[in-house]
């Protein structure tokens, strides 16, 4: 697979974009912005072609700015109940991968979205080739 974007969800599946009209998804992140101004809103989706990990049982995550991408990892292996030895990788924008020091604040003032959420998509295999 090319470094270009990739899909998060299968076909069967509606991203949380074509789920959430752009006002609506704006909307909600100014919301969110006023109540929780020290949180990050980040929308995490499996990459449409995963088949190995599963589904998380929530896609939205309101995380500290001060959190690393490293702990935020961390924090979604164990939603997925993944053992130490399984590998998966979460891509910033369905198509790059940020260094794990750096903390989410940072990730999000270069990467957020026009709509104001963070978008990542987690695989169990890494997309480049």
């Amino acid at each position: 697979m090319s470094t270009s974007e990739v899909e998060p969800m299968t076909s069967k599946q509606k991203s949380f974009k074509q789920r959430r009209s752009f006002a609506s998804r704006k909307d909600e992140v100014a919301s969110i912005r006023s109540k929780f101004p020290n949180k990050v809103p980040v929308i995490v989706e499996r990459y449409q072609k995963e088949k190995d990990l599963p589904i998380l049982d929530k896609t939205k995550f309101l995380v500290p700015e001060e959190l690393t991408l490293s702990q935020f990892v961390t924090i979604i292996r164990n939603r997925m109940g993944l053992t130490s030895t399984q590998a998966f990788y979460l891509l910033v924008n369905n198509k790059s991968m940020a260094s794990m020091a750096t903390t989410m604040s940072d990730i999000y003032d270069t990467e957020k979205d026009e709509d104001g959420f963070l978008y990542m998509v987690y695989a169990s295999q890494e997309f480049f080739g």
